[in-house]
This record gives C-alpha cells, structure tokens and sequence, in this order.
C-alpha cells in the first residue's frame, strides 16, 4: 500500500465522455419506464422531459463547483467548503451508503438474467463471480474502469439508437414487420394524451427523477483525468442532449407504438424495449434486451463500485473516515475503500442464497429519495459557494444560469417535491425511510464537526 493517498490520472476523453453517457442511461429507462407510461398514459413524455430539465440545472450547478475545483469528493467536498463539516459529512455517507447497496441489488439483477439463461448454477454464484469481476477490475488501474465503462456504455448507446432507428421506421410506416397496429402515432392520442389526469404526470414525475440519479458520477471521475475542468464542462454542457435523445425519444417512440395501457408495460418480466421489439416482429426481441439489461446493471455496478469507493476515499481524506479508506496502492487505486464498498453485495449474496432477499428489498426503500437529497445538497452549496468565491474575487469561467434565483427556484421545487411525496402517498414510505437514514447520518455529522473528531482537511 502508498501511504501517499493520491489517485492517479488514468482516464481519457473517450472514457470520460462514455462514462458520462452511462451516467445518465440506467436499468430504469429499458424496464422501469414501462410502469411509468402504464401509470401516466403518454403524457408520460412530460414527466421524463421535467425530471430531465431539472437535472439539467443540477449538473450546471455542479458543473459550476467542478470547473472550479475538481475533487473526487464532488458535491460531498464542496458541501464541506460551503455549509459546513457536518453537512459534507452527512451527504458524503448518505451517498456512499445508496451506491454501495445498490450494488447489491445490480448483482442480484445480473444474476437472474444469468441464471435464466444457464440454469445450472444459483442465482448467489453468478452473483458472487459478477462481484469478484468486477472488483478486481476496480482494484487495478483507474484506466481499467474508464475501458470496461466505455464498453459497456457503448453498448447501451448502440441499443438504443438501433430503438430509435427502428421506432422511427415505425412511425412512419417504412417498418415491414409486426403487427400492424404498432405503427404510426395513433396511440399517442387515440385515449387521451393525459388520460389519467395532471396529478398523475406529477406523481410520474416524483418518480422519474430517480432514474436520472448518476448523471454526477462524471464529476467525481473527471478528478482522476489531465483535464478535469474541461471535461467537466463538456459533460455538462452535453447533458441536456444525452436526456433528450435516450429518455425522452425512448418515451415518445414507445407511446406512440404501444396503447399505454399494454398490461406487459407493467410487468417487470417485459420492459419497455421488449414490449416495442416484440410487437415490431423483431425475433427474441426479450433476449436481445435481456443482454442489453444485463450489460446496463454489470455498468452500473461498475461505476456504483467506483463512485463509492472515491467518495469514501475522499471522506477519508477530509478526516470523516477512517484513515486508512484513503490508502493506495501503487497503481492510485484505493483499495481498502474498493473493499469495504462491497460489504452490502456480500450481505446481498448470503441473502440470495439462504432465500431471504426481501430483506433486502427493506434496506432498498430506505435510499429511495436520496437523489433528492443529493440534489438538495448540490443546490444549496452552490449557492453559499458562489458567493463565497465572488467575495474572495474569485473569477469562474462556468456559471449557472440567472444566479441566484434560479438556484432558489431549483431549492424550492425540491423541498415541495418532497412534502408532496409525503401527502400524495406513493412515495410516502420511500420518503419517510429515507428521511430517517438521513437524519441519523446528519446527528452522527454535527457530533464529529462539534466534537472535531479526526483531522479535516480541506483542498478548496
């Protein structure tokens, strides 16, 4: 092990711009965007187009803090800086804790489309091998994870470009195949455009933001490249484009082909893509998806293996972990950190094995509004943070728009957000679990900042 705790820079541009793109493309948009159009009809369009513009101001406010001062601690770093210990502390580890168990559940989701297709080995075995993969590769060079990432990502993109080129065909009826009822735009309006109501677009909406939740791991990444600053201003500025396309034409394409209340958009068995694919005649249309799943859940883990150990990396740095979270090896891996973040996984597995996996679904509920809270945190440094540097005559060559009132606006949306996910219902317990993980993290973050417990150090 180095006891000089520094990363190296490893990453390229290709890597940096993929990783940016697999940000942004999760599970969430080839299976969860089904149930999302079923419960909303196809005004569901508005709710992914919303949820898109709002983390479009998120990332320009990041992008803003980044540019400024690159750090693999992002947000959690410049919380710190901008509000204090105790708050750079409590998103730091409420961020930490989502990625790592979520990790746990990508791996369960990797193993079930592998055991399905080889059936000769548990779903706890495929699991542990997805696991143990993918951690040797995080326990290398950090170019190691830019290459594995750019792969997997560029497979995603290519899917869903195939998607668009085909539903587009479709639309216009140069598509061959299929039944012909999938062709053309009539089922965009043919039972309504909102057929279940405004508040239902709302609900949808609550919903949706979630699925965006990763569009920030470019900035944590950027850290580890020659050109952080430039890189994260090309990722920021690329992002309102990447939404646009993937989610958006995504959403369109399916309720245009699909009569919004297809019981199979429901179904987790289906996914969206699938749903689309089979009714365009394409063949094995539910494997191909199922491979393309498969490559989204083994990218997300990748980068949620990533993210999480260089953010634990970073509280280590900062004294709000233990120092030896910090330690590399030769190579600028933090190898402890890569460890100790798969400690959920390894629960995950034990659970999948002694056929106890709903306990998991429990521990899932609880990180269920973090991105909020994330982007409430984002927000309200940028806001103490920018005017902190103009005082100090700072000059930022990449601001967010119309400061302050936008950031204000952005502040307000997301506090009302979260109250109404609390009256409406559907997120109550997501909400209310969340809450309580958070609150527990924020009191454990007064105490070390009141009590001064471990040696802060701050790089802003």
């Amino acid at each position: 092990m180095s006891t000089s705790s520094t990363l190296k820079n490893g990453l390229k541009s290709r890597h940096l711009t993929m990783i940016s793109i697999a940000g942004v493309i999760g599970g969430a948009l080839f299976i969860g965007s089904g149930s999302v159009i079923y419960h909303t009809g196809p005004a569901a369009i508005l709710a992914y187009g919303a949820g898109g513009l709002l983390v479009m101001l998120i990332m320009r406010m990041l992008g803003e803090m980044a540019v400024a001062h690159p750090d693999s601690g992002s947000f959690s770093t410049y919380a710190d800086t901008a509000i204090g210990r105790w708050a750079g502390f409590s998103i730091g580890w409420l961020y930490w804790f989502f990625w790592a168990l979520l990790m746990g559940w990508e791996a369960y989701v990797a193993g079930k489309i592998l055991n399905n297709w080889f059936p000769v080995f548990p779903i706890w075995s495929y699991m542990l091998a997805v696991t143990v993969a993918l951690v040797v590769i995080n326990l290398m060079d950090v170019k190691n994870y830019g290459e594995f990432e750019f792969w997997f990502a560029l497979i995603k993109v290519v899917a869903i470009v195939l998607f668009l080129i085909v539903g587009s065909l479709a639309i216009i009826h140069l598509w061959p195949w299929g039944q012909a009822e999938a062709k053309g735009w009539s089922h965009l309006t043919d039972q309504g455009f909102m057929p279940k109501g405004s508040s239902s677009v709302v609900t949808a909406l609550l919903g949706v933001m979630f699925a965006y939740i990763g569009a920030e791991i470019v900035t944590v990444a950027a850290s580890e490249s020659n050109h952080p600053a430039t890189e994260i201003r090309k990722a920021t500025k690329s992002v309102v484009w990447r939404i646009i396309l993937f989610y958006v034409g995504s959403i369109f394409i399916t309720v245009c082909l699909i009569p919004y209340n297809d019981p199979r958009l429901n179904e987790a068995t289906w996914g969206t893509y699938s749903v689309v694919l089979t009714s365009l005649g394409i063949p094995q249309a539910r494997h191909i998806v199922n491979f393309v799943v498969l490559t989204s859940v083994l990218s997300c883990f990748n980068s949620a293996l990533y993210t999480s150990s260089r953010m634990l990396y970073s509280l280590a740095k900062r004294g709000d972990a233990h120092r030896v979270m910090s330690y590399t090896s030769k190579n600028g891996s933090p190898q402890i950190s890569v460890l100790i973040s798969c400690i959920f996984t390894l629960f995950a597995v034990y659970l999948t094995a002694t056929a106890k996996m709903d306990v998991y679904d429990v521990l899932m509920t609880s990180t269920g509004t973090i991105a909020l809270y994330v982007y409430l945190a984002i927000s309200c440094s940028q806001l103490f943070l920018r005017k902190k540097l103009e005082k100090q005559g700072q000059t930022l060559t990449f601001k967010m728009w119309c400061f302050p009132w936008l950031t204000y606006l952005i502040i307000g949306l997301i506090i009302a957000s979260i109250i109404i996910m609390i009256i409406e219902g559907t997120y109550k317990y997501e909400v209310i679990y969340t809450s309580i993980l958070a609150a527990i993290i924020l009191i454990m973050g007064i105490v070390v900042q009141i009590f001064k417990i471990g040696s802060q150090q701050n790089n802003i």
